[in-house]
């Protein structure tokens, strides 16, 4: 299991690294029963002119060191916008349902 701890660490390494507008986690660790095997969500929103791979990897060689299963999206704004207005089902429970564990609005972690 990853303890808050280690999620609150995460967030702080992003956060420091990126300056993202929000990190928001979600799955299993956000609106379900996290298992031994669960690995850690995380939705993170910034600007950036790269594409979403190049951005996912750009995050998990910042927490290289940190040996935590984990799925990375990273989205700009206008991308999110664009699902929402397609009618995208999975970004809509992420913003509806997630935990925004960082904001930059309010720069507490965790």
């Amino acid at each position: 299991m990853i303890t808050r701890e280690t999620i609150t660490a995460i967030a702080t390494k992003i956060s420091q690294s990126f300056n993202p507008e929000k990190i928001i986690l979600f799955g299993s660790y956000a609106w379900g029963k996290p298992e031994i095997d669960s690995d850690l969500d995380l939705f993170i929103v910034m600007e950036s002119k790269d594409r979403p791979i190049k951005r996912a990897v750009s995050v998990r060689h910042v927490l290289r060191d940190l040996y935590v299963p984990m799925d990375i999206l990273v989205r700009t704004p206008d991308e999110i916008q664009h699902r929402i207005d397609i009618g995208d089902p999975f970004i809509k429970k992420i913003l509806r349902d997630g935990q925004v564990i960082y904001a930059r609005n309010s720069p507490r972690v965790g």
